[in-house]
């Protein structure tokens, strides 16, 4: 290698280098909540597991891909636990994760943010926008925020014998995290 080439190398490690270490990932915390509430159906998500990087002073190198798995799902009643595990709702055999991948970050009014990203769902993907709440001290985050889904745009028909289910539904998401 030529006198040039390392000195370009050298000069590329001395610069990216502390982008890596400004920007290190956030450990999700295990007191996560991730809930949801719709017409006669509502419940929580465990399982989340993912990669954060977040600095609100830097939000062009900001990025979130999680996932949560789907079996994960409890409503409070067993039986509908197994109904919303079953093929006609999240098919969690073939389906196991629900995932988001963000593709940006914005400040949205006073201390506020959102990230848009895309949202998959029963293999099928759509673009969603979260706005959401960070907060931070001493080495830990928390981030909050609240979306609507629409389960039928995810291709979930959801046959419940009889039961009328809501078509939308509010997830409401608390995700502490640490350094």
């Amino acid at each position: 290698m030529n006198s040039v080439l390392k000195v370009a190398a050298v000069v590329a490690v001395l610069l990216v280098a502390p982008a890596f270490v400004l920007l290190s990932a956030w450990n999700l915390d295990p007191a996560y909540s991730i809930q949801f509430k719709g017409t006669k159906a509502e419940g929580t998500f465990s399982g989340l597991t993912g990669l954060v990087v977040f600095d609100p002073a830097n939000l062009p190198a900001a990025t979130m891909d999680v996932q949560v798995a789907t079996a994960t799902i409890k409503t409070g009643n067993k039986m509908k636990d197994g109904h919303a595990r079953g093929e006609s709702w999240f098919d969690v055999a073939r389906y196991p994760d629900i995932r988001f991948h963000s593709t940006a970050f914005s400040r949205v009014g006073a201390g506020g943010y959102s990230v848009s990203g895309d949202l998959t769902m029963h293999g099928i993907k759509k673009p969603v926008i979260i706005p959401f709440q960070f907060t931070q001290q001493a080495g830990k985050g928390l981030f909050t925020g609240k979306l609507r889904v629409n389960r039928k745009d995810y291709g979930i028909n959801g046959n419940f014998f009889g039961f009328t289910v809501g078509e939308e539904f509010e997830v409401e998401l608390r995700v502490p995290v640490a350094r």
